[in-house]
């Protein structure tokens, strides 16, 4: 089996759970704050380790508090930093959590949004045939370097989690990502406010249109959809009971693409991470433990 290479943040996540965000010189209570390892690309790999398929992690960590937490919590799980960065501050993520479970993020970014292509230069790329990237590594300066080193692999399936800043991302280098057909995953107020379209089917097409491959939409407990181009396949949503929804776009997008690699088809793969992005909301974070990951085991067959 070839690998997955996975290019992206670990960031300490620090979960403050309230009733409702404050406004403009409101003074509020929290109900509690708990702290978890977090990062787009790092949940990504949580799901895709569970899945037991091969993979590169490819994350920077950086110096300060926040980067030697991180350090230091990555060989207790049995990963070592893919490389440090000497001379960047690591950042931290914010996690306001409401009574309902939705979250909003406040980030402070540092070397974890980096990207060198040299930090790769010892590693075989044709072992790979799949990588994910996320849209916050894209806005940053480094961006175009991982948009260069996709162009000089373009074997690599790339899949693209563009997230809720989709539209503030610099259009070049959209067009530079939509040029190499990555498949798109994103949920649904963040391809309508995108394409700026009023339906799912108008925003699809239009979105295809800039790719020519695979979009995969969320849409909470209504389940998700994927679309070909030529037809719009829709999976069922699992009930939960909601205690936040950090990570469940991550995790879902992981169970996608370990899933293809096993051999499932699309829409099992659909079917197979809404479960798993089910069982993420269910918990508190965004780490799904292996005991929670055999619940869904049962559902894995072809």
């Amino acid at each position: 089996m070839k690998k997955t290479l996975i290019i992206g943040s670990t960031v300490l996540d620090i979960i403050i759970n309230i009733e409702k965000l404050p406004t403009t010189t409101e003074d509020c209570h929290i109900n509690g704050q708990t702290m978890s390892m977090g990062g787009c690309a790092f949940n990504v790999q949580n799901i895709i380790k569970l899945f037991e398929v091969p993979y590169v992690f490819c994350s920077p960590i950086g110096t300060g508090i926040y980067g030697d937490y991180v350090a230091s919590q990555l060989k207790k799980i049995g990963l070592s930093p893919f490389v440090r960065v000497e001379d960047q501050d690591n950042g931290c993520c914010y996690c306001y959590v409401e009574s309902n479970g939705e979250r909003t993020f406040l980030s402070y970014h540092g070397a974890e949004y980096t990207f060198d292509p040299m930090w790769l230069d010892d590693i075989n790329m044709n072992d790979f045939d799949q990588v994910y990237i996320c849209g916050l590594e894209i806005e940053e300066a480094t961006g175009n370097k991982i948009i260069s080193f996709l162009n000089e692999n373009k074997h690599l399936q790339v899949f693209f989690a563009p997230g809720p800043r989709f539209s503030i991302i610099d259009k070049k280098k959209l067009d530079d990502i939509f040029k190499l057909s990555p498949i798109i995953h994103l949920n649904m107020d963040e391809i309508l406010t995108f394409t700026k379209a009023v339906t799912l089917e108008q925003a699809v097409k239009i979105l295809y249109s800039l790719t020519n491959n695979l979009i995969i939409i969320t849409d909470g407990e209504k389940g998700s959809y994927i679309y070909d181009g030529e037809h719009l396949q829709h999976s069922m949503g699992i009930k939960a009971d909601v205690v936040d929804t950090i990570g469940a776009g991550d995790s879902h997008i992981g169970a996608f693409m370990a899933c293809r690699m096993l051999g499932y088809s699309y829409i099992k793969s659909l079917a197979i991470a809404n479960q798993v992005s089910a069982k993420v909301v269910g918990i508190k974070g965004s780490l799904l433990t292996s005991d929670v990951f055999r619940q869904i085991v049962p559902e894995l067959k072809p």
